[in-house]
């Protein structure tokens, strides 16, 4: 079932509104860049890492679905949770079952809105830094977020990037008792993204 995107751009979400920083009003999009057309991508890439005494986790999604609408400074992306694939098949079963609830909560998603907006010129000429403001979803939590990252219009293609850090008990993911001391309190995320342009008609994300 594909829920209508909401116009989308840019990238990606997720310090707890708690930690962020004031958002500024959204920055209404240029004459450049109001002529651009919607970047979409079905294989972006997000890795998450905690540092741990006894194990570091680290896992890669590299079947992330976004939509990225340069004209109106709008962006949205979904993801599978039972899309991250761990080294150790086993820390994987216990992340679908036991922490993200994956049957439960398969779906994080988020949708935003620039607050800084490059013009064209500005975003060929290198990776430009930009924030975004937006909504996070995770295992049915939804939070408020303000995040950095960069854009670049790099020939045909958008190259959206960000790194940020989401704290599992903001999105009431419990860690049990027994491991709580190998999982960090705040986990790292990086999301590298190459968009290409599309039509209106074709760009949907799954619900």
């Amino acid at each position: 079932m594909k829920y209508g995107l909401l116009l989308l751009l840019a990238l990606l979400a997720a310090e707890p509104a708690a930690h962020a920083q004031t958002a500024p009003a959204a920055v209404a999009p240029t004459a450049s860049t109001a002529k651009l057309p919607r970047y979409t991508t079905a294989t972006g890439l997000i890795t998450f890492f905690s540092s741990a005494p006894l194990e570091d986790i680290e896992a890669l999604n590299s079947k992330v679905a976004a939509v990225f609408e340069l004209a109106t400074g709008q962006l949205a992306f979904s993801m599978l949770m039972r899309d991250f694939q761990f080294k150790n098949t086993l820390m994987q079963e216990h992340f679908n079952e036991n922490y993200a609830e994956s049957e439960k909560y398969p779906r994080a998603r988020f949708t935003g809105t620039l607050v800084t907006m490059p013009d064209e010129a500005t975003l060929r000429s290198g990776p430009q830094p930009v924030y975004v403001q937006g909504v996070l979803t995770i295992h049915g939590v939804k939070r408020k977020v303000r995040v950095p990252g960069t854009l670049h219009l790099r020939d045909n293609d958008l190259v959206v990037t960000s790194k940020f850090a989401v704290a599992p008990a903001d999105y009431k993911i419990k860690i049990p008792a027994l491991v709580r001391n190998n999982i960090a309190k705040s986990i790292d995320v990086s999301v590298i993204m190459t968009c290409q342009p599309t039509t209106a008609a074709t760009a949907s994300i799954a619900k």
